[in-house]
């Protein structure tokens, strides 16, 4: 078959069993917001105590990422991924027995802070493992495919997420989901992986090694730009939307459906928008990036103004066209960018860095919805993300996604490295 010719992209037999446990991963990933979501509210919660617990996934992921960086670049990244996603299906399996609503919300919320720490480990390793599965041309379209198949599952995932919690109820979803990530884990067995350049070396210190990756990102400005400007809008307009979405739908509508079709509507725009720009190459790679992630701001704009559930879903539609070109572009730059033994800990700063302040902005979504109003305060994080996106592309390279020729990770420079 031509889809398995040899030089193609699934000709690639490790590559292969990486997507296939992505795919499974990310199906049973997608429903457990779902159950998570439904599972609080159903408990008495409201947007605080939901924002609360959705920020503990995030705040543990961003406290932990410098280290697991370093343990990406140590050892074996399958290895990494392996005990990382394990670690997350026996979390989500004691999630069964702890989400009873007269359990106190802060068993809950511990456990999702523990989930935290398998994606600060899963996060970089995964990204770090592509360039050594697949040539340099290749990974653009590598690093889209297995994108595209985690949008899809959220697409899929959503859909299953509640009709499980319909028919079975949040807690035992929760089982389905352990049961997912388990599977999907095992797969990764068969993967080769080559080994570290560094292995072999005498080891610094890990607090080296974590001023190593520091140093690498801001001795490149645009990564280093990218990764503070998407924390501070992170912080602001995907939080208050993530908070905010299934107590507002659930508020004017009546109902879960509009929370799930919403967020599926989403991936399938990040769907297509990533896969457009696998086809069509642009000129300005991080220009173009930019401009499109100006869309996100539908999203919440969409919830200040909740005209209808049609309304709110194709809004959402509209937003996640500006995710396509992040996954298109910026994971390939970095690892042409970043030398090999250092994307571990580069991505790991990346996990950190651009999801920092997130905790912070959910667990305040709901007293800022509180004192300043709920629709002022959504415009509001709506226009500052906007001004955002056109400041940071005043940064040199930011443009591009490639360092000025001249700087010291140029991509001539580091070709002789």
């Amino acid at each position: 078959m031509k889809f398995f010719e040899p030089g193609s992209l699934w000709s690639y037999k490790d590559f292969r069993y990486l997507w296939i446990s992505s795919s499974i991963f990310f199906l049973g990933s997608s429903a457990f917001p779902i159950a998570l979501a439904v599972t609080v509210l159903d408990a008495g919660g409201d947007a605080t105590s939901l924002g609360l617990i959705l920020a503990a996934r995030v705040l543990s992921a961003v406290l932990l990422s410098p280290i697991a960086g370093v343990w990406a670049d140590r050892i074996a990244r399958k290895k990494v991924i392996i005990a990382a996603d394990i670690f997350r299906g026996v979390l989500v399996f004691a999630m069964v027995f702890l989400s009873a609503p007269e359990m106190p919300h802060f068993y809950l919320a511990l456990l999702v802070f523990c989930v935290g720490i398998g994606d600060a480990f899963s996060a970089p390793a995964t990204a770090a493992i592509i360039p050594s599965l697949l040539p340099a041309h290749l990974l653009s379209a590598g690093n889209v495919a297995r994108a595209v198949v985690g949008k899809t599952a959220t697409i899929i995932g959503p859909g299953i997420g509640g009709g499980l919690v319909f028919l079975i109820g949040g807690r035992l979803t929760f089982l389905f989901t352990a049961g997912i990530f388990i599977f999907g884990t095992l797969i990764l067995i068969r993967i080769k992986e080559a080994p570290l350049t560094q292995e072999v070396k005498e080891r610094a210190s890990m607090w080296r090694e974590m001023r190593e990756g520091l140093q690498t990102v801001r001795e490149i400005p645009w990564i280093a730009a990218i990764i503070a400007v998407v924390s501070f809008q992170l912080m602001m307009s995907l939080a208050a939307e993530t908070v905010l979405l299934p107590v507002v739908t659930r508020r004017e509508f009546g109902t879960d459906s509009t929370f799930a079709l919403s967020t599926a509507a989403f991936s399938l725009g990040a769907i297509i928008s990533a896969l457009l720009c696998v086809r069509f190459r642009v000129k300005h790679e991080g220009q173009f990036s930019m401009f499109a992630w100006a869309f996100l701001v539908l999203a919440p704009l969409a919830l200040a103004f909740p005209i209808s559930p049609s309304f709110v879903i194709f809004a959402y539609l509209l937003a996640g066209f500006s995710i396509g070109p992040w996954e298109a572009y910026w994971s390939a730059a970095v690892q042409r960018e970043v030398p090999q033994e250092l994307q571990g800990r580069v991505f790991s700063i990346d996990h950190m860095g651009s999801t920092a302040l997130m905790p912070l902005g959910m667990a305040l979504v709901g007293p800022a919805s509180n004192f300043f109003g709920e629709r002022e305060f959504l415009i509001g994080t709506s226009v500052a993300h906007v001004l955002l996106c056109l400041i940071v592309l005043r940064v040199p390279g930011v443009k591009d996604m490639k360092s000025p020729p001249g700087s010291s990770y140029s991509q001539g420079e580091q070709s002789q490295a």
